[in-house]
């Protein structure tokens, strides 16, 4: 069988790093590529054999790919600190990794947990990633925020799905939307685009009809509602701070 490394990308997470360890005890190897967390989280880490590796943030690309550098095998499997690798999916990664001619890369579907309930609807309703993965053939794209995996070979799906905790208090949930929506204005501002009133006025009330009615997001109660709310207001704080990146502005 094929050896496994499994990364998981830290920056301040003591709350979820130990279930993420140990639902990847099953791998060869464990890396953690650290963005110097304040918190307990490397405390948590060093009781388990994991390999730390520290390094200023500066794109999820360019951490993850730097991690890839540093795995001693060409079976990777990204793995956030706030998801859980099931039982199920375990075992059929490693009945994918025992195969003679596997794909060069595998979609794994996410089961997303949000204030105490699992979510079926809006976005998260076809929530998956491409985070098992042979580095000979894949490498992630240039991108400040969701960056794309770039895969020379085929793409096969898992059936089996991870968990992902996505939730661990309000004002960290905003926290990352923030953070996640000035990544977004640079990538933008780099690439010279500009705001009109269409950003402000259109798209944000957009995402929240896509998400809670066209997605169903109503179906999964009020938590559903907060999810879609929340997320067409980072939709309206990315151009908010792409209008402010463009007038020298913080």
């Amino acid at each position: 069988m094929a050896k496994l490394t499994i990364i998981i990308p830290t920056l301040n997470e003591e709350e979820f790093i130990e279930q993420a360890i140990r639902s990847a005890s099953f791998a060869d190897e464990i890396l953690l590529i650290d963005s110097y967390s304040e918190d307990r989280t490397l405390d948590i880490a060093k009781e388990y054999p994991v390999t730390v590796y520290q390094r200023p943030f500066d794109d999820f690309s360019n951490q993850k790919n730097y991690a890839i550098d540093k795995a001693q095998n060409d079976w990777i499997f990204i793995l956030d600190a706030d998801e859980v690798i099931s039982p199920e999916l375990r075992e059929e990664i490693t009945a994918e990794l025992k195969k003679d001619n596997p794909c060069e890369a595998y979609e794994v579907g996410m089961t997303r947990m949000f204030m105490g309930q699992q979510m079926k609807y809006g976005t998260a309703r076809n929530d998956s990633k491409t985070l098992l993965f042979n580095r000979k053939h894949c490498r992630f794209g240039k991108k400040l925020v969701h960056e794309n995996l770039v895969v020379n070979g085929r793409t096969g799906t898992l059936k089996h799905k991870a968990l992902h905790y996505t939730y661990r208090g309000f004002d960290h949930f905003i926290g990352k939307k923030n953070h996640y929506a000035w990544l977004q204005a640079r990538e933008k501002f780099a690439k010279g685009k500009k705001t009109n009133l269409f950003h402000f006025l259109v798209k944000p009330p957009f995402r929240f009809f896509s998400e809670y009615i066209i997605k169903r997001g109503f179906m999964d109660g009020m938590p559903g509602f907060f999810n879609a709310y929340i997320n067409s207001y980072g939709v309206m704080t990315r151009y908010i701070k792409l209008w402010l990146l463009h007038r020298n502005q913080k």
